[in-house]
């Protein structure tokens, strides 16, 4: 499902601040981006959000900057070194006839006069206390958000459920004429090629009954209604189930197939065919779901 999240949690020296994104995706796809400062926290940062996440392509990013009055020198100075540069350049202008020595500019970039400054070390307890809290929250809004949309989307799945419930009814109630049908047209096709001679009655009925037991979807429709009460069940439990109804529905078009390839009837094959279409919002809809 898709969702956002963001927090922001200050500490004395640091602010920390989370962004979550999720996109829909059959796995975990976890994208982490950390700076510099919290790097060491990869693993546990990662573990975080696996344990409030189970599906989706996540995207977390994280800066940290220094909290209000933490401003920092990162560069300094050092005018020392600088006039000792400009001393040095100067005697060698004058020594091979030149006038003017290098200006700031070839001062300023010599070795060792700007000194670029370490950032002070943040403590591994601070580090860690700042980018929990900032994920916790973050996830938390996430979570919330999907919670949301999986309400919504699973009144969506309940209402293509009840059409797959109501299409496969109307396979039960297909079947016995169905039956009928197919046992009328051997009766005619045994009449015509006879050319009028009696028909051995027993031998027929043999025949028919062969025809039924070949075509004899019930064990299928049985299991269908079984698959259908099972995806009710899931969807009030509620819960992590994306990956459960996922197989329930690739059972479900199982059945569905060999009621169509048994079927020879051509009511019964729409109503498959129909049934099919049902089944393949039901998946596209369920890849949505955690």
């Amino acid at each position: 499902m898709t969702g956002y999240g963001r927090a922001e949690v200050a500490g004395p020296r640091l602010t920390v601040t989370v962004e979550c994104k999720s996109l829909n995706h059959r796995s975990l796809d976890i994208s982490l981006r950390l700076p510099r400062t919290l790097n060491s926290f990869e693993l546990e940062a990662r573990r975080q959000v696996q344990e409030a996440v189970q599906r989706g392509r996540l995207e977390v990013t994280v800066s940290a900057t220094a909290s209000a009055g933490q401003a920092q020198r990162t560069v300094r100075v050092d005018v020392a070194q600088a006039r000792a540069y400009a001393r040095a350049a100067g005697q060698v202008a004058r020594a091979v006839g030149r006038r003017k020595a290098p200006g700031l500019e070839w001062v300023m970039g010599q070795p060792g006069v700007i000194v670029r400054e370490e950032e002070p070390e943040l403590p591994a307890t601070e580090g860690w206390s700042l980018l929990t809290q900032a994920l916790a929250q973050a996830l938390g809004d996430l979570v919330a958000r999907r919670e949301a949309e999986g309400k919504a989307l699973a009144q969506v799945l309940r209402t293509l459920h009840d059409g797959l419930t109501a299409q496969v009814a109307a396979m039960e109630a297909r079947v016995p004429e169905a039956l009928q049908r197919r046992a009328a047209r051997l009766r005619e096709r045994v009449a015509s090629l006879l050319a009028g001679a009696p028909i051995d009655e027993g031998r027929l009925a043999v025949e028919i009954a062969l025809l039924a037991e070949r075509s004899d979807v019930r064990e299928e429709l049985d299991r269908l209604r079984t698959h259908l009460d099972q995806f009710t069940t899931l969807l009030e439990d509620g819960g992590s189930v994306g990956r459960t109804l996922d197989f329930l529905i690739q059972e479900l078009h199982r059945e569905v197939n060999t009621v169509g390839s048994k079927a020879d009837d051509l009511e019964l094959t729409q109503l498959v065919i129909a049934a099919k279409a049902t089944l393949e919002k039901l998946r596209e809809q369920v890849q949505n779901l955690e």
